[in-house]
């Protein structure tokens, strides 16, 4: 400490060493580096404290980084997977929140969420995994997962934004979706101009507001259609289907559906009833190579 130090840099030294995290001890060093005499006799002092202060932000970022690295790792992919992806401020955290369990951080300033957040949808007792990642103009933005998703959600509020997300998302293989937020502020003209332009361009798109919930059922339909997936029920001899369908691709057969319960339990299979849209008729028995459609109910017998 220099000797004609002036009390707003004695304080800040202070709270340098009484600081229990790096993220005080830098704003310490910055009120320090701020309030340091002028005169030459402190250019010494001066030079060591920036040094330490470039460290310790450097070492901030890189923790960061790694915990960036880090979060997707616990990330397990389910069968249905969508991303929303968007600017800071476009409502994603609110959306999220709005579609699944997850429950974010959701504030007024910029790049509320850091870390990617997940949670699950329930569309017809059918499970759909929501991801919000960081914004695209964040450092903290995830084009990993964004590149692994089955469907990228599009959220935007202004038609300016589109290119933009279009451009950081290129070389993403999922569908994607549209998702124009914030039509509560919109009058009815301007809503039906925004609607004619997304459709000219050939946009899967749809109009919501997450505050009057608007749109958000036709929303939860249209993500569901973007998987293309299959909704096979099973039962028991004498019981009702079940609340909870198998999600399996197109094409799949009904040695596949029972693969999917268990792995070899093909091979114990008997007997396979099934009701629905692939059945001539009720009850209708088939093999193991039958193909399913949509909304099909299975029955097994085994040996």
């Amino acid at each position: 400490m220099t000797v004609n130090a002036h009390p707003e840099y004695i304080n800040a030294e202070k709270d340098f060493y009484k600081a229990d995290n790096d993220e005080d001890r830098l704003i310490a060093l910055e009120k320090m580096i701020s309030v340091l005499p002028g005169h030459k006799g402190a250019e010494k002092l001066r030079a060591q404290i920036k040094l330490r202060y470039k460290r310790l932000k450097e070492k901030i970022a890189k923790e960061k980084k790694s915990k960036k690295g880090g979060s997707k790792a616990g990330i397990k992919k389910e069968d249905m997977q969508a991303v929303i992806v968007g600017k800071t401020k476009s409502g994603k955290s609110s959306l999220i929140s709005l579609l699944t369990n997850a429950k974010p951080e959701i504030a007024e300033y910029e790049f509320t969420t850091k870390f990617p957040i997940v949670g699950m949808m329930d569309y017809n007792s059918i499970g759909i995994q929501l991801i919000e990642v960081p914004a695209i103009e964040s450092e903290y933005y995830d084009r990993g997962i964004v590149n692994s998703a089955d469907t990228i959600l599009f959220l935007v509020t202004d038609l300016a934004q589109i290119p933009e997300v279009e451009k950081i998302t290129e070389r993403a293989p999922g569908k994607k979706i549209i998702v124009f937020n914030k039509i509560d502020l919109l009058s009815e003209n301007e809503k039906r101009k925004i609607s004619a332009t997304l459709q000219s361009k050939k946009h899967n798109f749809i109009l919501i507001s997450t505050k009057t919930k608007e749109g958000i059922e036709e929303l939860k339909e249209k993500l569901f259609k973007s998987f293309g997936r299959m909704r096979i029920y099973t039962k028991e001899p004498g019981k009702e289907k079940s609340r909870k369908p198998i999600i399996l691709f197109p094409e799949s057969t009904v040695k596949h559906v029972a693969e999917k319960i268990l792995k070899g339990f093909s091979s114990k299979i008997k007997e396979t009833r099934i009701w629905g849209p692939s059945s001539k008729y009720p009850g209708q028995v088939v093999g193991l190579a039958h193909k399913m459609k949509d909304l099909d109910v299975v029955e097994f017998k085994t040996r």
